[in-house]
């Protein structure tokens, strides 16, 4: 039968609405008994998560979402539709960043009442901080809470490929912002918003930074705009005023490492875990990592310590992802 902190875990999921990870948790309580022998609860458990699941798809399917095409003519290989469920309650993240997008969330939920004033919600962000710290996810998860499709653009394809059309594109782009009400995230976006002179300023660069930042103070839709960086450094003041919000985000501390270790391993027991020397090794770690080595354990958890909690095992997972960080250096 499921352990008190598995029956904890469902419950927390249920209350904060998380059904994705409800039914995670829930899968893997039906393969824990059928690893024990107790396949009728097993196939029970897994036909009720089923049953559940094909009438959630069915209710929202009823509710239609117009999408504009963007996977011919001119927005081809610029925007990339996302679909990524992801809740606030499920990031863990800073207490001031969980209140600056509650105050985000509610204030989008807020636009009609906020125009009759004039006034209009926060939707130009942008977020900075090292890689796998939660940007896009972030991202994701104002598309899920806002009950809006987010676009990713392609920078990459934009640079390269239309070499020469860069503001005829862009200028697509922001057509399809004004037209479709959605989050549209403009990852690593230090590739076009380095400062204008520097000493690797290539003219083209330049010529799409001049367009973006036309382009985006002249957006006045319902659309949310989200440029994300690992390198603030890199970008040029003049985004300063374009955007209502800058978010900074960076590596857990060691409460929410904790948390994280916590939550990714809810299935498993870890009361006779001594914490302190795992939390020291993954001091410095991004949450995506530390994410990573808590199912690297589980893995070996489940295939070779008949699914046990193992500290070695554990602390062995941090180390390896804490060497392979340092070849890269950051």
């Amino acid at each position: 039968m499921a352990t008190a902190e598995q029956i904890k875990a469902l419950l927390k999921s249920h209350a904060d609405r998380d059904d994705t990870r409800f039914y995670s948790l829930a899968m893997q309580l039906a393969a824990k008994e059928a690893r024990k022998g107790h396949t009728k609860l097993a196939d029970d458990i897994k036909n009720i998560i089923e049953k559940s699941q094909a009438s959630n798809v069915k209710s929202v399917s009823s509710a239609p979402v117009q999408l504009k095409k963007v996977t011919s003519g001119e927005l081809h290989g610029l925007l990339e539709h996302t679909s990524h469920s992801v809740r606030l309650n499920e990031l863990v993240l800073s207490p001031e960043i969980v209140t600056r997008f509650e105050k985000i969330i509610f204030e989008q939920r807020q636009k009609d009442k906020l125009s009759r004033f004039g006034l209009a919600p926060s939707r130009k962000l942008m977020f900075v901080g090292p890689p796998g710290t939660g940007k896009t996810m972030s991202a994701s998860m104002l598309a899920t809470e806002l009950k809006l499709p987010m676009y990713t653009i392609v920078l990459d394809s934009l640079i390269t490929r239309f070499m020469g059309e860069t503001a005829s594109k862009l200028r697509s782009i922001f057509d399809h912002i004004a037209q479709t009400r959605a989050v549209y995230l403009f990852d690593e976006f230090d590739a076009i918003g380095a400062q204008r002179g520097a000493a690797n300023d290539v003219g083209e660069i330049r010529r799409i930074l001049n367009s973006f930042l036309m382009f985006v103070e002249q957006d006045n839709s319902d659309s949310l705009i989200v440029a994300a960086t690992n390198h603030p450094e890199l970008l040029d003041r003049a985004l300063n005023r374009r955007f209502d919000q800058f978010i900074s985000f960076s590596k857990p501390d060691q409460p929410q490492i904790s948390e994280l270790i916590e939550r990714t391993l809810a299935l498993f027991d870890l009361g006779q875990v001594s914490m302190s020397p795992i939390l020291d090794t993954a001091a410095g770690l991004s949450a995506a990592e530390v994410t990573q080595a808590c199912e690297d354990a589980a893995k070996e958890f489940v295939l070779h310590n008949d699914a046990l909690v193992d500290e070695e095992i554990l602390l062995a997972a941090f180390e390896r992802r804490k060497s392979g960080k340092s070849l890269f250096n950051y």
